[in-house]
């Protein structure tokens, strides 16, 4: 393996805290860690068992040019290549304040050490083996997750969900090309071990597999990324009692007076099995209050931006001109759109307003904002439209990414141009190269070979000390 500066960096949050932990990763990693941490009884770091912790005094830089004591704290060594990074790591655990955590972490800078770039740490991983590509999205997604759904496909992700079953096909689809090529190779000698049947079947079976695979992607892009959800509906419809009931919590400010909401406002939340970047917006209507024309005019914007809109509709009144003509334009919008039904538990409903708003829309749902009456009706039918069968989030491998998927589909692609030319009788060296082509995007989806700029976007989202 290359040899690597010796990063350090803190991997806890910034702030005051109950301890702060401070990694370093490197071949020089415990020979530097020793000027900055010395174990209480005179043993040396580099004596020290793995994966067991010791207390010991911190030092950093004095005015002398020296090392002085700073704080106390625990150190853990993990010996290359049983760490994380796969080199040789050091965790030093310190107190938690905001000066005591820079202090240490400028020590271990002032020691020889780097400071690390942000995903360094993951990158390493990647580098070293210890995780695949997708793993490392995964992990990535797990730091960012914002709703338990989220978490659990992240885990999934991080445990190889995705990366064995790419895994298993491109070892199926390797096993096909090396009996090919002992037909091409030695075309009078039976050296191949798989029959044309077998080598079409397997083929076949790949295919499939991709397939069952690529028909994921909706689940785990509405999971992972979240469906931008808006809001929208004249004013007093209860789009913001909406907001808040499956927001779970009084987010949004409802009162009887038109045009209280003003402005976008935005929350990532969990919903009918899929992650909502849900967005309540301002009541569209015609009106001569510039603030509110704004919010109206963002309204708009974010209506057209939309993959999924929820049509509030008073179930109770009769659609006005304006009202018509605002449903009408939104049934028209290219995404999914569900007319949602309000205060169902009203005594009285307005027959021509739920015909009409029916007829406009595919889906609706009546429900009733304040008393929660068909919010479960609701979110059965958003997970109706964005989750494909009976996906299990916690073991089965789901696609999360546009890049994932794009691999897919090319992967596909190629096997279905290699079935159609063995069902011509072409030759196998012509039917090769799109089974290559396919084993490329499999080898580039897991990292096994992939462009460095791929590599360099994917780690620079992830924080510094991971």
């Amino acid at each position: 393996m290359i040899e690597l500066d010796t990063i350090a960096a803190v991997s806890t949050p910034r702030g005051k805290g109950g301890v702060a932990l401070i990694r370093i990763s490197g071949d020089r990693a415990i020979e530097l860690a020793e000027k900055v941490f010395t174990p209480v009884g005179g043993r040396k770091l580099s004596e020290a068992e793995p994966r067991r912790q010791l207390y010991g005094r911190i030092f950093a830089p004095d005015e002398k040019g020296g090392f002085e004591p700073v704080d106390d704290g625990m150190a853990t060594v993990f010996y290359a290549p049983s760490s994380f990074t796969g080199e040789d790591t050091v965790e030093i655990c310190c107190h938690g304040g905001t000066l005591v955590t820079e202090t240490v972490l400028s020590a271990c800078l002032a020691a020889g050490c780097r400071a690390a770039l942000p995903g360094e740490f993951t990158r390493r991983a990647f580098v070293s083996g210890k995780i695949s590509l997708s793993q490392a999205e995964s992990l990535g997604a797990l730091l960012e997750a914002k709703t338990y759904d989220q978490l659990l496909l992240s885990r999934n992700g991080l445990d190889g969900g995705l990366s064995d079953r790419v895994r298993a096909i491109y070892e199926a689809l390797r096993a096909v090309m090396a009996s090919m090529y002992a037909k091409i190779d030695f075309p009078d000698e039976d050296l191949s071990s798989m029959t044309n049947d077998e080598i079409t079947n397997a083929l076949s079976n790949a295919k499939s597999e991709l397939e069952k695979l690529a028909s994921t992607y909706k689940t785990g892009r509405a999971v992972a990324e979240g469906v931008k959800t808006v809001i929208c509906g004249r004013t007093n419809a209860g789009k913001s009692s909406l907001y808040n009931k499956i927001v779970g919590r009084e987010a949004a400010i409802v009162t009887d007076i038109e045009g209280t909401t003003r402005d976008i406002i935005e929350e990532t939340v969990p919903f009918g099995g899929i992650t909502l970047r849900l967005c309540d917006t301002a009541g569209l209507r015609q009106t001569e209050d510039k603030v509110e024309s704004i919010g109206i005019d963002r309204a708009n914007k974010a209506l057209s931006e939309a993959e999924l809109v929820l049509a509030v509709v008073d179930s109770t009144r009769p659609l006005d001109a304006d009202e018509h003509e605002s449903l009408k334009m939104i049934s028209a919008l290219p995404c999914c759109k569900i007319a949602v039904l309000n205060k169902c538990d009203a005594s009285t409903s307005c027959t021509e307003t739920l015909d009409t708003t029916k007829k406009m829309f595919e889906h609706t749902a009546q429900i009733s904002a304040l008393t929660g009456d068909g919010m479960d009706e609701l979110s059965s039918l958003v997970s109706s439209l964005f989750r494909e069968g009976n996906i299990d989030l916690r073991h089965d491998a789901v696609v999360t990414g546009a890049r994932q998927y794009s691999s897919i589909l090319r992967g596909i692609e190629g096997l279905e141009n290699a079935l159609s030319a063995l069902a011509a009788g072409l030759p196998f060296d012509l039917c090769s190269s799109d089974i290559e082509l396919s084993m490329s995007v499999l080898a580039e989806l897991d990292g096994r070979q992939v462009d460095e700029d791929i590599v360099a976007e994917i780690f620079s989202h992830f924080c510094v000390g991971k």
